[in-house]
């Protein structure tokens, strides 16, 4: 499926802005009493983090690419 550079570029957007908050919600919950009480959303936070930045490694990837086609 092909996608316009306008497409992947909001995207991207999107996703760092996404990226952001999850960080930000992982800073929050292990500043808590009691981090450990939070520990599956943490983990489920971490793991979000780890695939929107392969998706974001993705998007530049593709970026790149059409930029040497033009």
């Amino acid at each position: 499926m092909a996608f316009s550079k306008s497409e992947l570029v909001e995207a991207k957007r999107q996703i760092d802005s996404t990226l952001h908050k999850l960080r930000e919600t992982v800073k929050t919950l292990e500043a808590k009493e009691i981090p450990s009480r939070y520990k599956s959303q943490i983990t489920l936070a971490r793991r979000r983090i780890d695939a929107f930045e392969i998706s974001v490694f993705l998007i530049e990837r593709e970026l790149m690419e059409l930029d040497e086609e033009s």
